[in-house]
């Protein structure tokens, strides 16, 4: 979103007569942004967009020194323009491909000795004995009439598109915010490039593609620090600021995946990442208006800002339900050495001669929670007391048998035989 309203701000500030903007507001808006987005991704460690940004401001230099030339050779500016409008858009998908590893010195070496390649090419594609002749680069693959309005050259105009579909399709599949921001910078430098990439109307939609992946950067370091990556919840952060706004009536339950450590001792991390993801996906999706919230480890909280605990206690139970009865198949590779082999250990199964079996890809396991839920009282009336009451129920849970929820308070047995009788 951030994205589309600066791209379509700028095109209203460029097209518009009524919106009379100087030159050097466009120039200062040009450095501004460049400047901003080359410290934003140094601080942040993102290679991506240094370079993406590094490469505009190239493409842009390289455009301002070509068409320098005289006019009675008009040959190297035209080249030159065609040869960077067809590899602006691969930069950007290059660098969308490229892991991103940081500032270290081969990832750095990479890139540049990449833009060092391009250099060179563009260099002695604009030579006057080269840039004269005809070039796959100037070529037209169909009648130019069809696209009248638009000054890229064909080939340019095609790197482009698919690029801009490639993009399109990592935001799709991944929903992060620097692949939406890569997305539309590509287009923003696009209206640049047909724009003639020279001028105060280019120079602003540069700009602009450099503002776009500021925004993508900022965004990406909010949900690093308010979400968690692996289970797509909200994170601990989150969770204390909306602490910070609750009133007088909430309920906050604290869930706690049952043997998760021997989850992870027999079947593998890989296997017990997709076990809280499976979690984390049902918590999400609690009802009563309760919100979730990973805060570390296996451990969850659900905030109910308008239910008392009683209230919310059925919702959790509907929760635990979902929860055990959730079919989960072991997909990853499991280490022979590292699988419990004692009698304590309950996921192993026995074949028909009374043997323990090792478990294997594809068995299927049962994932059980155990929730503590508790309420503001006359004994606990600041939220961390209620947390603290909240973790004693989930304690007395475990203790219990685990696979239970277990209500702070009075009526926590009352609860407990009625949740009982209904299993």
């Amino acid at each position: 979103m951030p994205g589309s309203l600066l791209l379509v701000a700028t095109a209203l500030l460029v097209n518009l007569d009524w919106f009379a903007v100087p030159t050097a507001v466009f120039s200062f808006y040009y450095v501004a942004a460049f400047l901003a987005g080359l410290l934003l991704a140094w601080r942040f460690h993102s290679t991506r967009v240094f370079f993406t940004l590094i490469v505009l401001l190239l493409a842009e230099r390289a455009l301002s020194f070509f068409s320098a030339a005289p006019p009675a050779s008009p040959a190297p500016a035209r080249m030159a323009f065609a040869s960077l409008s067809t590899l602006v858009p691969l930069n950007f998908l290059v660098f969308s491909l490229i892991q991103e590893r940081g500032f270290t010195v081969p990832a750095v070496a990479s890139r540049l000795f990449l833009i060092f390649i391009q250099s060179v090419f563009v260099a002695l594609a604009c030579r006057p004995d080269h840039a004269a002749g005809p070039s796959l680069l100037t070529a037209s693959f169909v009648d130019e009439h069809w696209f009248t309005w638009i000054h890229l050259p064909q080939p340019a105009l095609l790197s482009f598109t698919a690029v801009a579909v490639v993009l399109l399709l990592r935001f799709l599949i991944y929903r992060k915010p620097i692949e939406s921001g890569s997305l539309w910078a590509l287009i923003a430098s696009g209206m640049a490039l047909n724009a003639g990439g020279l001028g105060p109307s280019a120079t602003a939609y540069l700009a602009t593609a450099a503002l776009i992946t500021v925004s993508a950067v900022i965004e990406t370091s909010y949900l690093m620090a308010y979400h968690d990556e692996l289970t797509g919840l909200p994170g601990r952060r989150a969770f204390n600021e909306l602490l910070l706004g609750l009133e007088n009536q909430y309920a906050i339950a604290i869930v706690d995946i049952d043997h998760f450590k021997s989850f992870n001792d027999t079947y593998g991390h890989d296997t017990g990442d997709d076990v809280l993801r499976m979690v984390a996906s049902r918590l999400a999706a609690v009802t009563g208006g309760g919100k979730a919230f990973r805060c570390g480890g296996e451990e969850f909280a659900i905030v109910f800002s308008d239910k008392s605990a009683k209230d919310a206690f059925e919702h959790l139970e509907s929760l635990r339900r979902a929860i055990e009865t959730s079919p989960f198949k072991i997909r990853g590779h499991i280490d022979r050495r590292k699988t419990p082999r004692g009698p304590e250990d309950r996921r192993q199964t026995a074949n028909k001669q009374g043997r323990k079996t090792v478990p294997r890809r594809g068995d299927e396991v049962s994932v059980t929670v155990s929730i503590g839920v508790a309420e503001p009282s006359t004994k606990n009336h600041k939220v961390d007391q209620v947390i603290a009451a909240a973790d004693k129920a989930l304690y007395r849970a475990k203790e219990g048998g685990r696979n239970r929820v277990e209500l702070d308070g009075p009526e926590s047995k009352r609860r407990r035989a009625g949740a009982s009788s209904s299993r």
